[in-house]
């Protein structure tokens, strides 16, 4: 009886502790605080599914070695005097299947992840008969400048875009390097001084998003956000026009102002911009004859 009364209790501990367990991990991952798990464009969903099938592919092994631990430890435990003791057992088979079984997981994951790194490429268009929003992304200690060529405009830590509209975002630094990512919309990509990346991506719904700078760049790395506005055309025209009524113009000496080391800086918005300041940003790190002759030295 005493034994049947421990090992109950035992039972219930578990069963505690495994509830309590999954409480934790339900409760600290929300959707709301994991815009990777709850995407709201199609290369953050695809990104995301990429994911999901990887991770089910590894769990064909993962569960079978979790399963067999709990059962092996229980089977031959100290208290059950039935288990027979062979130390000189050998399988061929079972050598067979957990070196085959891991391989084929490798190979499947790996076949997996290539074919899709091709169909998800960055510079890829999204819809090659659709136009995209042009938007020129400069990364500054701590800040993100957005700058519209089209429509004349830019804005400093917010990025405006219309739902549904291709984007294609021109992206460097005028720091050291960055990292450029709006999780619920789709991966990361580098920003580094001296060169030019590409990222494509549509929101598939209007929302608000958070975008941030992942590669560590110093003290006022932890404040380095910005909002991502996806909107209806019509807002999104308004945001252009509300950018435009700006007082104020980047200029050369404005965005030396805006190039100066900040933390947390405030939403800004300029009404014109200095004619080919993208490229000049790229060009003044070159340190060819050409680069410094585009930048008066």
């Amino acid at each position: 009886m005493t034994g049947a009364v421990a090992h109950e209790r035992r039972l219930g501990a578990l069963r505690a502790g495994v509830t309590i367990l999954i409480c934790l991990i339900v409760g600290g991952c929300s959707l709301a605080n994991a815009p990777i798990l709850d995407p709201k464009g199609p290369i953050a969903l695809a990104e995301r599914d990429i994911l999901f099938r990887a991770f089910a592919i590894m769990m064909v092994v993962v569960i079978p070695v979790f399963v067999m631990a709990f059962r092996f430890a229980w089977r031959f435990r100290a208290s059950n005097r039935q288990a027979p003791y062979d130390p000189n057992w050998m399988s061929g088979k079972i050598d067979a299947i957990t070196w085959i079984v891991p391989s084929l997981i490798v190979v499947s994951v790996g076949a997996h992840v290539l074919i899709y790194t091709f169909q998800l490429d960055p510079y890829r268009p999204i819809d090659a008969a659709v136009e995209p929003l042009e938007i020129q992304v400069v990364a500054q200690d701590w800040k993100w400048l957005f700058v519209y060529p089209a429509q004349g405009v830019a804005a400093v830590n917010e990025m405006a875009i219309p739902a549904g509209v291709p984007v294609r975002l021109s992206i460097t630094s005028d720091t050291v390097m960055n990292s450029f990512f709006i999780p619920a919309l789709g991966g990361q990509i580098y920003a580094m001084a001296g060169m030019r990346t590409e990222l494509n991506l549509l929101a598939g719904s209007a929302g608000r998003f958070v975008g941030r700078n992942t590669q560590y760049s110093g003290d006022g790395f932890a404040d380095q956000q910005f909002a991502a506005l996806a909107m209806s055309e019509s807002d999104f025209d308004a945001w252009v026009a509300h950018a435009a009524a700006s007082p104020d113009r980047l200029d050369a000496a404005a965005y030396g102002e805006i190039a100066k080391p900040s933390i947390a800086e405030p939403v800004a918005y300029y009404s014109a911009v200095e004619p080919d300041l993208f490229v000049g940003i790229i060009r003044k790190y070159d340190r060819s004859g050409a680069g410094r002759a585009a930048n008066g030295h």
